[in-house]
């Protein structure tokens, strides 16, 4: 299917994209999976090649446009080739806005450039081993005393965990103002108290490290403050419409590459003396897959425009999450089987998406929340 949202800058973009990833990821991608972490080097070879903080003002060594398509075609690349370790999406499409929206003159001097250079990982603390999709349900303090917060807290499936050398940190501020008593502080590397916990052994995505993060008595610098006190919750609702579309985003396009490889499998594979593409269950499934994909592009690039001209809601950045993870994981699933034994097989990029695309539907809020959300917008 055509795709109009993109111009021939764009075009040009997604060609240098897909150089940097056969050059500097695809080689690289299995040993990382084995280590449990992705190198450092891809980090700064990513900053070389202008792919982390694209929106970012040029004096601080970033792209200069503010055009989320930039940020969509690198995800929608990596999750095509199979690169699900490098974490340059949580860096870029939701650590990003926090710093640009909420930072000081003082802190985007601070931060901004090794954000954009690759020589500063970071990563975002919401989730806690007893508070997920329910934000005001967090625990994590940061009580203010003189010109320091105290935090104190546990943090959990910390994507850039390991790596992370600035940590966006959610926490309360003021424990009895409910959702309006939640800041946000940039913990730093290297403070005393903070400490990381075991790379988690996760089902899928084995080159991304996610980790436990905890926090003792770290004294954070009140200079570390994100925007103002209080209004971290805010901050976050703001921003949870674009993560979600970058998440759905990125499982349609995952589950367009897999329909697209067992296309090829079906076409190419012999049973009883006949490719098994031209079984007519085989092609009856190829054929629903096709449909339901092509109905989500349509629906997922409207919403990409939409967002782009500044009119995404909230609501819509939820069906189009939810749709397009669940999709995924149908289109995964029916494809692991049309490939048989060899779909179990880690070889195929298709037994490697199946452990890797599960967690769409439940990282960035769960299917179940997308749809509450969704319900209470229609006054229900």
């Amino acid at each position: 299917m055509d795709r109009d949202i993109f111009t021939a800058d764009h075009d040009a973009f997604r060609e240098t994209v897909r150089t940097f990833i056969a050059r500097e990821i695809t080689p690289y991608h299995e040993q990382w999976e084995r280590d449990g972490v992705v190198s450092r080097d891809a980090w700064l070879a990513a900053g070389r090649a202008g792919l982390l903080g694209i929106e970012v003002e040029e004096k601080y060594g970033g792209g200069g446009t503010d055009d989320y398509r930039y940020y969509l075609i690198l995800d929608e690349e990596l999750v095509r080739a199979g690169a699900s370790g490098p974490g340059f999406a949580v860096h870029n499409d939701i650590n990003g806005p926090y710093l640009l929206r909420l930072c000081t003159p003082e802190q985007r001097e601070r931060w901004l450039p090794g954000y954009c250079s690759g020589e500063l990982i970071t990563a975002i603390a919401m989730t806690e081993p007893e508070a997920g999709s329910d934000l005001q349900g967090m625990r994590a303090t940061a009580l203010r005393d003189g010109d320091s917060y105290v935090l104190n807290g546990t943090k959990t499936f910390i994507s850039n965990g390991q790596l992370a050398d600035l940590v966006i940190v959610a926490a309360r501020t003021d424990p009895g103002a409910g959702h309006q008593g939640i800041s946000l502080l940039a913990v730093e590397r290297g403070m005393p108290g903070f400490e990381r916990g075991r790379n988690l052994d996760k089902v899928g995505m084995h080159a991304q490290d996610t980790s436990e993060l905890f926090f003792r008595d770290v004294r954070v610098p009140a200079a570390n403050l994100l925007g103002e006190e209080g209004g971290g919750f805010i901050a976050l609702m703001q921003n949870l419409p674009r993560e979600r579309l970058s998440i759905g985003a990125t499982a349609l396009a995952g589950a367009e590459q897999v329909h697209q490889d067992t296309l090829a499998y079906c076409k190419q594979r012999q049973a009883f003396g006949r490719p098994i593409g031209s079984f007519q269950h085989s092609r009856f499934v190829l054929a629903e897959m096709a449909t339901e994909l092509a109905v989500a592009r349509a629906f997922t690039d409207r919403a990409v425009r939409e967002h782009v001209a500044g009119r995404l809601t909230a609501a819509e950045a939820a069906m189009v999450k939810w749709w397009d993870t669940e999709l995924c994981n149908r289109v995964v699933d029916r494809c692991v089987q049309l490939h048989g034994g060899y779909g179990y097989m880690r070889e195929y990029p298709v037994a490697r998406a199946f452990a890797d695309s599960r967690v769409q539907s439940i990282f960035g809020g769960t299917t179940e929340i997308m749809k509450e959300i969704i319900g209470r917008d229609l006054g229900v």
